[in-house]
């Protein structure tokens, strides 16, 4: 089992630069041996190989041939004793038409023998509806009447050469820091990206990891149906920056068997990370997981409690109601503080005496001419709550026995994978959903995302990772109920902070931009997730409170995300900091805002996310497609340039500010650098001119 990242910076440079460590020695060699012996590829991408089956990219992107790496030992052993295997000295190649969930291709298989007594055999398939993005099985078998001792391997190590303009990176690793998912690669950048657990409630996240450079990037990951406990770490060094897929399997290969990696991808791309993610997901969806198609009310306006904190009473919530339905916004959500405790989920007296009351609130917001959506956070249990009391077997258990933290709640972990836990749940949905007739859930907490593996005796897991990949089915399992009970049923997954574990994504109709920490993490957040849901995934930029200067709705507008608020009236909230009540001052704007979003709604329109690069591309732009226009979101605190407006079709465009309703003149594809000047945004509808 790895509980920990794989992550050594020496070893996966040196590997990656040619450094051999196959016999504990420190004496570097050269780790190819000869000229290119074998190569497969498409229209995009070309693997070489050399005699040792050392591998580079080579990538013709935009009319350019490019080498992106050199050769390198991309797919590795490490025994148990630490030695390396990394040269397999080439012997025969061969390939195969194929025909799959994918489509037509074409499998190509390396192999190579070690002196080391290994076989490797590496097989990439190229597939015509996804060029330069081959899927990559690796197979290893001892040749020696002999076993062989693994402790680990790694497949799809390269380094992207630099280009002298620099690098970025998409990781999606999850962290207690909540850091971006995007990051410039600059010297001494490291990171592990590993997809277990990286802190007591962060875990998990996308198993994809990326590189770019101005013109071209390269990427790894797995296409597993199930969360794989891997690293993907991203290394910056003098010759570039490093990505790798790296797995601990002990394992013991006796004649006659054989280890089998994950199934991978290595990508080339143009621009950023969009069209790795949207390609993955496309794979994905191929494979059985995809992203539902959202409902009408996913993309409705959302008003939320949580600005009167846990402390709310029931006559300011009620209250704002009408000042929330005059404005526009269509939701009105219950947050935190309804509950006497995570876990037993009994209706707090103070705020609910009986389930009339609670079920007489749900008709109240209906009857304000909003829908009713309800906090809740599954998989907490509090100390102190009956159900701890009562079942402690539901836990979530490490090797020692000891409990898994929550620590925003100061609670524990039940284990997904444990019956008694998701049968609890389970009614709990569908008293929620059922019986008190709320049409949406906001299911909240960092610990959402991934889980450890558990160990608790009384589940019997044949294996302690079955939590780990069945966390999926769980929340599927509360998915199908919710829209078991109410077929339109909103359910929004809040994993606060996380970078969203991919598999889960299928289990949810609406993704917030989960605490974001800035405005900027707001915009990376919605062109990762229309990505990996879909170019009409309900994304929402969540509390625009949270946004630098606690007003921004232009980076949800512009990149096609709901907006949300959780704005207080006629007086302020409470909790950290609050500074929530609706001022005649941001009335104006909020009401301003509402209106643009309501009219426009492109949060339902197709988000064309390959057309910039969020890194490299200043202005930093967006673009939405809906309706046969094109509207363009361009960012900056401050810009007097040109900007370059990129996706325009045959004919002329005319072109508008759509926030100040201003005539920007109009454009052909063929004039699309304009001059301009603006502070924080400016939001640009290209509307075809007929005739």
């Amino acid at each position: 089992m790895m509980t920990k990242p794989l992550l050594h910076r020496r070893g996966l440079l040196g590997l990656l630069g040619g450094t051999v460590l196959a016999t504990g020695a420190v004496g570097p060699r050269r780790a190819w041996a000869g000229p290119v012996v074998a190569s497969a590829g498409d229209r995009v991408l070309t693997v070489e190989f050399d005699t040792a089956l050392n591998s580079r990219l080579i990538a013709r992107l935009v009319g350019r041939h490019s080498e992106l790496t050199d050769f390198g030992a991309s797919e590795t052993v490490t025994l148990q004793d630490g030695r390396v295997i990394d040269s397999f000295p080439f012997v025969d190649q061969s390939q195969v038409p194929v025909r799959d969930v994918h489509g037509a291709g074409v499998r190509h298989t390396v192999r190579g023998v070690s002196s080391a007594g290994l076989e490797k055999s590496v097989s990439l398939t190229f597939y015509d509806r996804y060029p330069g993005f081959p899927l990559v099985k690796v197979v290893w078998r001892p040749t020696r009447g002999e076993p062989v001792a693994i402790k680990s391997y790694r497949l799809g190590a390269h380094i992207l050469k630099s280009s002298g303009a620099g690098f970025w990176s998409w990781s999606g690793s999850s962290h207690d820091d909540r850091r971006d998912w995007v990051q410039p690669v600059g010297d001494g950048f490291e990171q592990a990206n590993f997809m277990g657990m990286n802190a007591s409630d962060y875990g998990s996240g996308t198993p994809v990891a990326d590189v770019w450079r101005p013109d071209a990037g390269v990427a790894v990951g797995h296409i597993e149906l199930t969360p794989k406990l891997i690293s993907l770490p991203i290394i910056a060094s003098p010759a570039g920056a490093a990505v790798a897929l790296e797995e601990a399997r002990a394992v013991t290969l006796n004649p006659g068997e054989a280890m089998r990696s994950l199934d991978a991808f290595v990508a080339v791309h143009q621009r950023d990370y969009y069209a790795t993610l949207d390609a993955y997901r496309r794979v994905m969806a191929d494979r059985g997981l995809a992203a539902p198609k959202a409902p009408e009310g996913s993309y409705e306006a959302i008003w939320c409690a949580w600005g009167y904190d846990r402390d709310f009473t029931i006559a300011e919530i009620e209250g704002t109601y009408a000042k929330v339905k005059d404005l526009g916004f269509k939701w009105a959500v219950l947050d935190d503080g309804w509950q006497t405790n995570e876990g037993d989920w009994a209706l707090d007296p103070r705020k609910f005496r009986s389930d009339a009351d609670m079920i007489a609130f749900a008709r109240n917001i209906r009857a304000a001419g909003l829908k009713p959506k309800l906090w809740l956070a599954p998989l907490a249990v509090d100390p102190g709550s009956d159900l701890l009391h009562d079942h402690t077997d539901m836990l979530l258990l490490d090797q020692n026995g000891a409990v898994q933290d929550v620590t925003w709640w100061n609670a524990f972990y039940l284990c997904p994978a444990y019956q008694p836990t998701r049968d609890y749940t389970q009614a709990l949905i569908r008293k929620i959903i059922g019986e008190w007739g709320y049409e949406g859930l906001k299911l909240d907490g960092q610990h959402l995302n991934g889980v450890a593996p558990c160990h608790n005796p009384a589940h019997n897991h044949a294996r302690p990772e079955e939590s780990v990949e069945q966390l999926q089915n769980f929340w599927k399992m509360v998915y199908d109920t919710a829209l078991d009970a109410n077929p339109k049923a909103v359910v929004e997954f809040c994993p606060c902070g996380t970078s969203y574990a991919f598999h889960n994504l299928p289990y949810t109709n609406q993704v917030p931009a989960s605490d974001p920490l800035s405005s900027w993490q707001v915009r990376l957040k919605g062109k990762s997730l229309k990505a990996l849901m879909g170019r009409d995934a309900a994304y929402a930029g969540d509390h625009v409170e949270l946004s630098d200067g606690g007003d921004d709705f232009a980076s949800s507008v512009g990149i096609g995300a709901v907006i949300s608020t959780k704005f207080t009236w006629p007086n302020e909230g409470r909790g950290k900091d609050a500074n929530f009540r609706l001022t005649a001052e941001r009335e104006a704007v909020w009401r301003k805002w509402a209106d643009v979003y309501n009219t426009k709604m492109l949060s339902k329109g197709q988000y064309l996310g390959e057309l910039y690069d969020i890194g490299f591309d200043k202005p930093e732009a967006h673009v939405v497609e809906k309706d046969g226009r094109l509207y363009y979101a361009f960012y900056a605190p401050i810009w007097d340039g040109r900007i370059e407006l990129r996706g325009l079709g045959p004919g002329g465009y005319r072109l508008t500010d759509y926030f100040n309703g201003a005539d920007l003149g109009t454009v052909t594809a063929q004039t699309a650098r304009i001059p301009a000047r603006f502070e924080r945004f400016l939001l640009i509808e290209a509307t075809p001119i007929q005739g």
